[in-house]
C-alpha cells in the first residue's frame, strides 16, 4: 500500500492561492488531479451574487474536476475566525443565511460533503449558550445536507493555532457528531479527521484511527510541524493512511497543506503523477 493506493482531493483554499479563484480548478487539473475541495470562498459574503456562484461552478465544470468537499460560511478564513455557527448575533445569522446557499451550490456540482466549523468561544458569553446555539444551527445544516444526500462534517482544530476553538481533540468533535445525530435522527454527521491538527494537539494518531475510522466522513493531511507537504515534517503520513484504509476508511484524502516558497504546481513531487 502507500500514497499510490489513496484517492486525493486538492484544497483550493490553501493550494494554488497564488492564482485567482476561477483559475485554480484548471490548475489542479493540469497538475493531474481530478477532485478539489474548498473552504467557503466568499469570506465576507454568506450569500454572494448568483453571477459569482455561477462563475465558480462553470470554472469547476470546465476544468473537468469534481468538487468533493465544501465548507459552510465560516467568517474570515484564513484569518481570526474559526467558524460562525456558535457565535451569537450577526455571525450566527450569516451562517443560517448561508446554509441553503452552500447546500444548493454543492448539490449543483454533485458534492456530497459539507464541513461546518464550530466557531470560537466568545468572551462574556456562557459556553453552554454557545453550545446550544451551535446544536440548533448544526441541526439546520445536517437537514440541508441530508436533502442533497450529503454528510455533515465536524472538524477538530489544534489548540496552538486556534486557542479559542473548543473542539481540539477527536473526542470533542465526535461528541458533537453524536449530539447532532441524536437531535436529528438522520445519522449523516461525520468526523473530519485532519491528521495535522490532531498531531499538533499531541494525540495518539494510530489510536485515533483505530477508534474513529468508522465515524470518519473525510480525512485531510499536512505534515507536522509546519503544515507543509508530506515529507517536510515528521509525520508518518503514508503509514497512517495505510492504517486508515485497513480500518475501513475508503474515502478521499484532502491535501490541505501550504506549498511553501514554490508554486503550488511544484508542491506535489512526493506523489507520482499517475497516483493523483
Amino acid at each position: 500500500m502507500g500514497f499510490a493506493d489513496q484517492r486525493f482531493t486538492v484544497n483550493l483554499s490553501i493550494l494554488f492561492t497564488e492564482l485567482p479563484l476561477l483559475e485554480r480548478p484548471a490548475a489542479a487539473a493540469e497538475a493531474g488531479f481530478g477532485a478539489v475541495e474548498l473552504w467557503w470562498p466568499w469570506v465576507d459574503s454568506p450569500v454572494p451574487p448568483r453571477s459569482e456562484l455561477d462563475a465558480l461552478r462553470t470554472a469547476i465544470e470546465d476544468a473537468g474536476v469534481r468538487l468533493t468537499g465544501l465548507n459552510f460560511y465560516a467568517g474570515q478564513l484564513p484569518g481570526p475566525d474559526r467558524g460562525a455557527l456558535s457565535v451569537p448575533g450577526e455571525e450566527s445569522d450569516r451562517f443560517r443565511a448561508n446554509v441553503e446557499v452552500a447546500a444548493g451550490f454543492a448539490e449543483s456540482l454533485g458534492c456530497r460533503a459539507l464541513n461546518a466549523l464550530y466557531g470560537n468561544r466568545v468572551d462574556g458569553v456562557d459556553p453552554a449558550e454557545q453550545d446550544a446555539l451551535a446544536l440548533e444551527n448544526l441541526v439546520l445544516a445536517a437537514r440541508a445536507a441530508d436533502r442533497i444526500g450529503a454528510v455533515l462534517l465536524i472538524e477538530a482544530l489544534n489548540r496552538p493555532e486556534s486557542p479559542h476553538y473548543p473542539l481540539v481533540s477527536a473526542q470533542d468533535a465526535v461528541g458533537v457528531v453524536d449530539r447532532i445525530d441524536a437531535a436529528t435522527g438522520l445519522d449523516n454527521a461525520r468526523f473530519l479527521m485532519d491528521l495535522y491538527h490532531l498531531a499538533m494537539n499531541g494525540e495518539d494518531l494510530p489510536a485515533v484511527i483505530d477508534r474513529y475510522a468508522g465515524r470518519t466522513g473525510h480525512v485531510q493531511i499536512a505534515d507536522s510541524p509546519g503544515r507543509g507537504a508530506p515529507g517536510t515534517g515528521s509525520l508518518p503520513l503514508e503509514d497512517l493512511l495505510d492504517r486508515l484504509r485497513k480500518a475501513g476508511y475508503d474515502g478521499r484524502v484532502g491535501l490541505e497543506y501550504k506549498p511553501g516558497d514554490r508554486p503550488s504546481a511544484e508542491a506535489f513531487d512526493w506523489l507520482p503523477r499517475e497516483a493523483r
